[in-house]
Order: C-alpha cells, then structure tokens, then sequence
C-alpha cells in the first residue's frame, strides 16, 4: 500500500512539473517587445504626445562610445562606466519640474531597499537629454539623488551626465526613448513629454529590462539586477524568484507565473518521493 501511495505521489508530482516546464520554455512567447510601454494608455493622448513613448529594444547595445559630461565637467565616453557590474539607467533632465523628480525618487527609494550596495553589486548611471542641461546642473540633481538614497558615501557609483544633442540621439535612439518639446507655463518649448522609465543594463552594455512607472518595486529591481548580472549577484532565493516569476516586457514588472511555482513544487514532491523509495529499497542491514 505504501508503495502505491508514493507511485501515485510521483505521477502527480510530475503531472505538476512537465506543464511548469513546457511553460516556462512558451511564456517569453506570449509576451512581446514590439509594443511600447504604456502604449495602450497612451492611445488616448493627443497625437504629438503619442510619439513620446517607448520602443523596447531589449538585448540592444547602447552607443558606449558615444561622448558625455560627467559632474567635473570632463569628457568621457558612456562606456566608461559599464564593464564590471549590470547598471541602473534614467533618462531624465535636470530642470524637470514635474515628472523627472518622481522616476528619481522612485529609482532611489526601490534601490535602497533592494539590499544591494551600488559600485559592488551595481552602478547608477543618469543621463540628461536636454542638450542645455551642463554639468553644474549633474551636481545638483546627483547631491538631491544621493540624499534620496541615504548614503552620500555612494557618490563614486553614482553618476549623473549631460551631452550633446548627437551624443543624445544616439543613447535614446538606442534605448528606444521617445520624447517631443512642449511648451512651458511661460509658453515657450521648454519643458518635455517623456515616458517615465527606469533601465536594467548588462555589464557589457546590453539593455536587459525597462521598468515603467515612478514607483518600482525592489523585488522587480533586485530581479532584473541579478538577470542583467548573469546570475553574478543575489542568492539561491533570488534564482527561485526568478524562475517563479515571469518579466512581461508589456508591463515592465515580474509577476508570479502559477504554473511555474507548482512545477517547482512539484519538483520538490518528485525529490521526496525518490529519496522515500530509495531509502525503502535498502535492505535493512543485518544485526550480528
């Protein structure tokens, strides 16, 4: 009777994990990159505040040569500070009155409670893409981030960079970031319509995830940091969320996948089992 017991225990154990399996190989599918964040919300926008969303250019390279402005006002190339750990990207401009303070606060608050320490696990980089913002105004909206996250001690992982209208084009074109000039409360075009979005980067340089919003969740932050890393940072609880969860490029979030989360407890099922059968099997050893 035991022995039925823990067969028919295994067939339903695996009845559990093959579906996991075969949906986790399907789910990427039914997710698709080709649609812009928000683009169902922004369908009923006027027309020129349509074109100021994003295109999902995942696994795209960003222009790493490409000249920028750090805080002391130098040169450097955007690939400077990508090589060694995944990196955390926003698309901002520092004269942002409205929506540019939120996506940093946001990014801030998520990143501090990930429990990861930037310049070990990750790095920061921000980047400005209206061509007037200079250097002096990097320092400023650096200092404000740093004190958002806390830990001025941060500053050498953090870095704030402003550039030049080709330097600029050629980061949003790659990151697929859509923005048009509106015009302020004086009526002249100053200010900008934007997506409000935060980037995952590999260490190389390879756009990884987009996640939208102004409030971010650490637990999806800490997720696409460990996926950007190759699985370099986070522990073994973090490859579980990981495989449980499912990143939708639609939503830009990680929701729990059912089906996944039975097959991985399915597999745990299907573990006890052999072991009991194992440990049953064995012939009793014989006392002398």
């Amino acid at each position: 009777m035991l022995y039925r017991f823990l067969i028919s225990t295994l067939y339903g154990a695996c009845l559990l994990v093959l579906p996991g399996f075969v949906a986790s190989r399907s789910a990427w599918a039914q997710y698709s990159a080709d649609k812009p964040l928000g683009a169902v919300a922004q369908s009923g926008l006027p027309a020129y505040l349509q074109h100021a969303g994003i295109d999902q250019n995942l696994n795209h390279a960003l222009p790493l040569a490409s000249p920028f402005q750090d805080e002391t006002g130098a040169t450097v190339p955007l690939g400077r500070y990508f090589a060694q750990r995944p990196v955390v990207m926003a698309l901002v401009y520092y004269h942002c009155g409205l929506l540019c303070p939120q996506v940093l606060h946001g990014m801030a608050d998520a990143l501090r409670q990930t429990g990861f320490t930037p310049g070990k696990d990750y790095d920061v980089v921000v980047v400005s893409f209206d061509p007037a913002d200079k250097p002096a105004d990097a320092v400023e909206a650096k200092q404000h981030f740093l004190n958002m996250m806390d830990n001025p001690a941060h500053a050498a992982a953090v870095h704030f960079l402003t550039g030049s209208q080709t330097s600029i084009d050629a980061l949003t074109q790659a990151v697929g970031f859509h923005y048009v000039r509106v015009p302020g409360p004086d009526g002249k075009l100053t200010q900008f319509a934007h997506s409000s979005v935060i980037l995952i980067a590999t260490p190389d340089g390879r756009l990884s995830k987009y996640l939208s919003g102004i409030a971010y969740q650490p637990r999806d932050v800490r997720l696409a940091l460990v996926d950007a890393s190759g699985r370099k940072i986070g522990t073994a609880t973090d490859l579980v969320l990981i495989y449980c969860c499912n990143y939708s490029p639609t939503t830009g979030k990680y929701t729990v996948s059912i089906l996944r989360v039975m097959s991985f407890a399915g597999l745990i099922t299907l573990f006890v089992v052999i072991g009991m059968i194992f440990l049953l099997s064995r012939k009793p050893a014989s006392i002398k």
